[in-house]
This record gives C-alpha cells, sequence and structure tokens, in this order.
C-alpha cells in the first residue's frame, strides 16, 4: 500500500514559524553592525558588497509577506471542521511522463496514491498518463492501465502544435486538445496536474476538495487555479545532502507562491504538478507557448494573470516527490529553470508588465553567483581588500533581511519535508547541517543557475532533460 511506502496520513504540518528568522535577523545584523564600526575607509569592495547584497530585498520582502499570509490562512483552517462531503465535479488528474526505465517505480508509486486517496472524496475521477509514441516504458504503462483504472494518451510521433511547441508543454497540449474534442473543457471539469514522481496524500485530497467546493459557492468571485506545496520525503531521496538542499523549494512555497498566487496573481510563476486547474480556463490559454517553451508553467501562469486577474490562490496541502538523484541532475534541474525563465522574461511578445514581478527576481536570482561569499573572497585577494562592510549602516537592515530570509528558507523548508516523511521530525544532525552546509547549498543553486545563464547567452536551443526520480 502506498500509505505504508512513505508518510502521509498526518494532519500536515503547522503554521509557518518565524523564530529562525528573527534570531538570525537580529545575529546577522549585530555583526555587520560591528564589521562597519571597524571599518576606516570605503574601498571598492564595501561598495560591491553594499550593491549585490542588498539586491535580493524585492524578494525577501514579497517572500516574508508570504510567510504572514500563509501563516494566517493555515491557523484559520486549524480551526475549521469541514464536512467530508463528496465532490461531484469531475476531476482529471494529468501525468506527463517519459516512461524511462528509472522513472517507472516512481510513476507507479505515484498512480496507486491517486487510485488510493482520490475516490474518497471525489466521486468522478479520471487518470490520464500522457506518453510519447515509442517512448522507452511504453509497454510498461500499458501494462498499469492493464491492471489499474487509468488512461493512456500517447502523443502521436507526428503531431505539431500551431506554434511548434516541444517537451512537456506539447504533451500538456496535446491532453487539452483530446479533452476539448471530447466536450470536457468546461467550468464543472478541474484538471490536477502532477509529475510523475508527485504523489498525493489524505491532507491533499483534503484541500482539493474543499477548494473546488469553496469555488462552487463563490458564485462570480470564484478562483479558477489553484496550486499546493512541494514536498519531499526523505525516504524517497536517494541522496540526503541534495535533499536537504531541496529543503529551500518548500521554503519557496510558503513565502513567494504564497504572496503571489495565493492572493490572486501567479506573477513569479507556478509549479507543474499539485496545479489545479479549471479545464474551461485550461482550454482558452492552451500550452501551445512555441519551440523555446522550456518552462511552460511559468508562462502558463503569465497568461492566465493577463486573462484571469485576481483568480487564483494557494492552499496548504502537500504532495509528495522525490529529490534530485544526483548532483549532476540538481545543476540540469536549476539550469532548466535558469536558462527558460530568461528566455521567458526576455521574451517582447509578452506585454512587459506581465513579466515585470518574475523580471525583478530572475535578474537577481542570475546574479547569484556574483553575491555568493565564494566570489566575494576571490575579488577581495583580486583587489587587495578584505572589508565587506556596508558603506552605510542604513544597508545593514536591507542584509539582515536578505540573509534571515534566506536561512528562514531552507529551516522551514526543512521542516516541511521532515514532517512529510516516515520518521516524522527533524534530527539534531539535520538542523546542524542546514545551517553550516548553507554556503554549499547557494554554491551549487549558482553554479546550475550559471549553467544556465551562459546557454541563454549563447543562443543554445532549448532542451528539456528529464532528472531520473528516485524512491
Amino acid at each position: 500500500m502506498v500509505g505504508s511506502t512513505f508518510h502521509m496520513s498526518g494532519p500536515g504540518y503547522g503554521p509557518p514559524g518565524l523564530t529562525c528568522f528573527v534570531v538570525v535577523f537580529v545575529l546577522y545584523g549585530w555583526l555587520a553592525w560591528a564589521g562597519w564600526q571597524q571599518r576606516e575607509v570605503a574601498g571598492p569592495l564595501n561598495w560591491y558588497t553594499s550593491v549585490m547584497w542588498s539586491l535580493p530585498v524585492v524578494t525577501s520582502s514579497l517572500g516574508l509577506t508570504g510567510v504572514l499570509c500563509a501563516t494566517s490562512r493555515r491557523r484559520g483552517e486549524a480551526e475549521v471542521v469541514e464536512p467530508q462531503a463528496i465532490v461531484n465535479d469531475l476531476l482529471i488528474v494529468l501525468v506527463p511522463t517519459v516512461a524511462r526505465q528509472d522513472t517507472l517505480i516512481a510513476l507507479e508509486r505515484v498512480l496507486l496514491s491517486f487510485l488510493q486517496y482520490l475516490p474518497a472524496r471525489f466521486a468522478q475521477v479520471r487518470v490520464d498518463v500522457v506518453v510519447d509514441e515509442g517512448c522507452e516504458g511504453a509497454a510498461d504503462v500499458a501494462r498499469l492501465a492493464d491492471q489499474w483504472p487509468i488512461r493512456v494518451i500517447t502523443v502521436p510521433r507526428g503531431y505539431r502544435t500551431a506554434r511548434g511547441t516541444r517537451f512537456k508543454a506539447r504533451a500538456n497540449h496535446y491532453a487539452h486538445e483530446q479533452r476539448v474534442a471530447e466536450g470536457q473543457a468546461t467550468d464543472d471539469v478541474w484538471v490536477l496536474h502532477m509529475d510523475d514522481d508527485t504523489a498525493v496524500g489524505p491532507e491533499t485530497v483534503q484541500a482539493l476538495a474543499r477548494f473546488i467546493t469553496d469555488q462552487a459557492v463563490a458564485g462570480i468571485a470564484a478562483c479558477h487555479l489553484g496550486q499546493g506545496v512541494l514536498s519531499f520525503p526523505r525516504e524517497l531521496a536517494a541522496n540526503r545532502l541534495l535533499w536537504l538542499a531541496d529543503a529551500v523549494r518548500p521554503g519557496c512555497d510558503i513565502s513567494l507562491f504564497s504572496a503571489t498566487t495565493g492572493r490572486g496573481n501567479p506573477w513569479v510563476g507556478l509549479h507543474g504538478e499539485l496545479l489545479l486547474v479549471r479545464a474551461a480556463v485550461e482550454a482558452e490559454i492552451g500550452w501551445d507557448f512555441g519551440p523555446r517553451a522550456i518552462v511552460e508553467d511559468a508562462q502558463f501562469a503569465l497568461e492566465f494573470c493577463a486573462r484571469y486577474p485576481g483568480r487564483s490562490d494557494w492552499f496548504a496541502a502537500r504532495s509528495y516527490g522525490a529529490s534530485p538523484a544526483t548532483l549532476a541532475d540538481f545543476l540540469r534541474q536549476r539550469e532548466r529553470w535558469s536558462w527558460g525563465l530568461l528566455t521567458l522574461v526576455t521574451d517582447r511578445t509578452i506585454p512587459r508588465r506581465s513579466r515585470a514581478l518574475l523580471f525583478s527576481l530572475v535578474a537577481v536570482w542570475t546574479t547569484a553567483p556574483l553575491q555568493h561569499p565564494f566570489f566575494i573572497v576571490v575579488l577581495a585577494v583580486a583587489v587587495g581588500d578584505a572589508s565587506t562592510s556596508p558603506v552605510s549602516p542604513l544597508f545593514i537592515p536591507l542584509w539582515s533581511l536578505n540573509m534571515a530570509f534566506c536561512v528562514w528558507l531552507y529551516w522551514e523548508g526543512l521542516k516541511i519535508n521532515a514532517d512529510a516523511s516516515a520518521r516524522v521530525g527533524r534530527s539534531w544532525w539535520e538542523l546542524v547541517a542546514i545551517v553550516v552546509l548553507l554556503p554549499l547549498f547557494a554554491l551549487c543553486e549558482a553554479a546550475g543557475v550559471a549553467r544556465g545563464l551562459v546557454k541563454f547567452l549563447r543562443g543554445v536551443d532549448s532542451t528539456f532533460f528529464v532528472i531520473a526520480k528516485s524512491g
């Protein structure tokens, strides 16, 4: 049974905490103040760090706003005793997969979770697995379809979209066209997008059912899109170090995504999994974004903001996925994100106002390699100056905010991942490691971003590498 594979039976995680944020803010501010008092004359390195270490302030401020929103939302949900009503709207779970041998075990785990948990709250559920014609594991997927009530949608080898879209977006668009042809692109049909390594649990299903039920009674104020939180249980991680590094992802979910998607407009993008969209809305937008699209979820988000402002929401329930199995996969994943986002935010066919916020965040993210302490040390050796204190004490609150938010992302994200695991809770050594190894994790992130930046600047043809799924 799926429930015995990893922990999914608990009530979920509690409201995000702010103790870590406050402690780091005060401690770092005190250290920065002490360094500033000892500085005699501002040199080039002081000016450089003053600018570069202040750049993430927009990201940090937006993230902190999202933390407060998520905290309020989670506390409010804890006080509600919801009825266990059955949802009558059709729920279609869409799972695109490359069906390689290194992804099939995860796919089977994921499909089992849908079949086990979703029928408890949904009267009508259909699971669609989307594969390319002639893929490596086509026979294995067909075997699963013979055993379980799932439908396999095979994208013909010769299928082309009007704009020449490739990769996952092409598969999504083909499935969307099938729904339109079958008359299921309506307001009372919902599409749940999931990756082939991302399972659901009882908490996830409760949140999905609550979201759809709430929209049924909201009338003209109803939302058309909902996004949840990604979590990564220990037991699905092939590499414990990379599992710790991936703590940043659920941290972003309960901060940056809570602040944007949760307030009606997913300006900073969406995840391609645990993404719930009304079928009629998806039919209008589609996934045909052109051959360069490799972050189709973010582009869908911008299109949604333009057409349906204020109509998205965020829910705190988790999905259960797997962290990258190797460092190479970790770097490829971050490379694709940065490469795709840079391509997206510089696309002049998209209105500037639609990509303004995402552009500012991507700009900060792509300069991360130039902000890293390792680069600062190299720069200090080059200029012969080891002082990194700010040129003015006015920069200290900005630095403290940025550092506190960065540490908080990993600290709180680790809590979510640990609570989603079979052994609930963080070990003492994990807490120590998440802080001590933070510069290493930041270096890995920066390396992946740098690789994506280089490919973007070189104008290399887009590629979509699907990492191996552990667990």
